[in-house]
């Protein structure tokens, strides 16, 4: 790991994105204990900018401090991603709208670029990549149309999604197979200037993979609620 303690100019900032890099990157997972010792030689600094950085992570809701045992990576449950999806559906649609307002050609050229190695896939398996790929997409739309306040209002809310435990796809909520159609729509529509139809399709896109949470919960609720009968049943036999 590149080493980071030999520039003291914004050490504490630098140690606080380089921690937001591990967790985006999955390098630290949620639930996990944050060893700082170990971190602090990662990064070659002291320990008093790693806990600064850990601290003011504490304050954007990505680091929890657990008395007696220091700091762990947060967990979210569905419920509460539910919540950041809600967040990001209206913040991210009026990015996307932005955006479309906004592109210049040389931008609308790197637009097009993304997913490149996706299309036309009868079946998406590389779904590390295609994570990837999502993250540099809506960073690129949110950089593009959030301009200074949206952008950092929206990077952690981003940084949680993209570190989602969902291991099913690689950290994301829904297949690639699903989500690759709703990405071309929405860079089509950025492309074309359509700032309207830019923000529905991105609030759409955000806005089924909060449904498709609300409907994970259903279905445990459901489970447990069949299970406890079985069990309620097995007792009075």
């Amino acid at each position: 790991m590149q080493k980071i303690g030999a520039s003291h100019q914004n050490l504490d900032a630098k140690v606080c994105n380089r921690v937001k890099a591990m967790i985006l990157d999955r390098k630290l997972l949620p639930g996990e204990k944050v060893y700082q010792d170990r971190l602090a030689q990662d990064l070659g600094v002291s320990r008093t900018p790693l806990v600064n950085a850990l601290k003011y992570l504490e304050q954007e809701k990505l680091i929890k401090a657990i008395p007696r045992r220091g700091y762990i990576v947060r967990q979210f449950t569905k419920e509460e991603m539910i919540y950041i999806f809600e967040l990001r559906e209206v913040l991210e649609g009026l990015a996307a709208r932005r955006a479309a307002d906004q592109i210049n050609p040389n931008q609308i050229k790197q637009l097009r670029t993304f997913f490149e190695a996706f299309k036309g896939l009868r079946r998406i398996s590389d779904y590390a990549g295609y994570a990837k790929e999502d993250k540099r997409f809506h960073n690129f739309v949110i950089e593009l149309g959030g301009k200074e306040f949206l952008s950092s209002i929206l990077a952690s809310y981003n940084i949680i999604s993209f570190s989602y435990q969902v291991e099913s796809y690689g950290g994301l909520v829904r297949a690639p197979d699903e989500t690759i159609r709703e990405h071309l729509a929405i860079i089509q529509a950025i492309h074309d200037k359509n700032s309207a139809s830019a923000e529905e399709l991105m609030r759409l896109h955000l806005r089924r993979s909060g449904e498709v949470l609300r409907k994970n919960i259903d279905a445990e609720s459901q489970e447990k609620a069949s299970t406890g009968k079985r069990k309620r049943k097995g007792g009075l036999q």
